[in-house]
């Protein structure tokens, strides 16, 4: 049973996050953005007309989250109420609080995410390390979490390009998130994971460690202005794979763009390689790789931006094989993350995708020395 004490405490958090988020001004806000919608030409210029909806609705947003807490605290406060004259149980007020308290943290968690790109789709890029079949066996069970994460919290996801591994798993797989500050929460993610279990491709039964690494970019959309330079870029089309059907093996659906960039700041040239085999339609193939690319670029000047802020750098994490964020230790019921010490014994829950505190721990940490 909560406590008079916590009950205020609730109200407390409730009031601060109408302050922090200036609930008030967001209303008037919402307000004059929707007459600007109501102009007769309002619909002829679809690309400027979809992007003022969205920032309507993004502030909308912000708004009905406050009053969901706003309703359901009230409805605590009234719980707590009746309970004097035994009209409800104990148990209904702590499902009320509980209930209140993770809608609160929810919104708090989601103001801290004020970058511009925190916003923003991903980019999900997993690798397999070196290792052979276990390494790539570790690289799909990762996809496989990933896409039950976004599956979870009603993101849309596409496979834009995969490779399979020789025997089983994945080589490496390129995953497009589309939602909502899907890149503020994912960004937790972008490092090296580590395996360790008795393999079941090892005829010993031996105790092995693998490595898989997920790169995280923020999915570009089109209020992004990124420019790319047309003379650069060449491309090449291939046969697409796959399990079987009319069209593969027959098709050149497969896209493969180069990008020959040459980094503004610091003179060094690489080649961007960028393959899209997501749909059987090469020019929806082409747009999705070109989309890619101008998330990466986009990613490049992000990099360069903390870079210049020493704050982060010194928080930064090197993608390094031997400088892993996180373990997964399988035969000890142990995930840990290595940057926040926060653990876990729910080995099949974060395999199947609840990630929610892990990210939480890293934004709370991290989020701040971001800004």
């Amino acid at each position: 049973m909560i406590t008079q004490e916590q009950l205020k405490e609730t109200f407390e958090r409730k009031l601060a996050l109408r302050r922090y988020l200036d609930i008030d001004s967001k209303k008037i806000q919402v307000e004059e953005e929707e007459l600007r919608t109501h102009v007769p030409d309002f619909w002829e210029h679809p690309k400027e007309a979809q992007a003022q909806m969205k920032k309507i609705k993004d502030i909308q947003a912000w708004i009905d989250g406050y009053e969901e807490i706003d309703k359901t605290v009230n409805e605590l406060q009234l719980a707590w109420d009746f309970l004097k004259e035994g009209l409800v149980e104990e148990s209904e007020i702590d499902a009320l609080y509980a209930d209140a308290i993770t809608k609160i943290e929810n919104l708090e968690l989601r103001n801290m995410l004020r970058r511009e790109e925190d916003k923003l789709g991903v980019v999900l890029k997993i690798n397999s390390g070196a290792g052979g079949t276990e390494s790539q066996d570790w690289a799909s069970m990762l996809m496989r979490m990933y896409l039950r994460w976004c599956e979870s919290h009603g993101y849309k996801t596409s496979i834009a390009n995969l490779l399979e591994g020789d025997e089983a798993g994945i080589k490496s797989c390129t995953i497009n998130v589309e939602g909502d500050f899907a890149y503020g929460y994912l960004k937790s993610e972008n490092g090296v994971h580590r395996l360790v279990r008795v393999s079941p491709y090892n005829a010993q039964g031996k105790r092995m460690t693998s490595f898989a690494s997920v790169f995280v970019t923020p999915l570009v959309d089109d209020t992004i202005e990124v420019k790319v330079d047309l003379a650069l870029l060449s491309w090449d089309t291939f046969r697409s794979g796959g399990a079987g059907g009319q069209n593969v093996n027959k098709v050149e659906s497969g896209v493969r763009l180069r990008y020959q960039f040459t980094d503004p700041y610091t003179g060094e040239q690489e080649e961007i390689l960028i393959e899209n085999t997501e749909t059987r339609d090469q020019p929806k193939n082409k747009e999705n790789a070109m989309r890619q690319l101008r998330s990466i670029l986009y990613d490049k000047e992000l990099q360069h931006r903390l870079q210049e802020q020493a704050k982060i750098e010194a928080g930064k994490m090197k993608i390094e094989w031997g400088s892993q964020i996180r373990s997964y230790v399988f035969d000890d019921r142990r995930v840990k993350d290595h940057r926040t010490n926060y653990q876990t014994s729910d080995v099949n829950g974060v395999m199947d995708g609840d990630l929610d505190a892990f990210i939480k721990a890293y934004l709370m940490e991290f989020a701040a020395t971001e800004e």
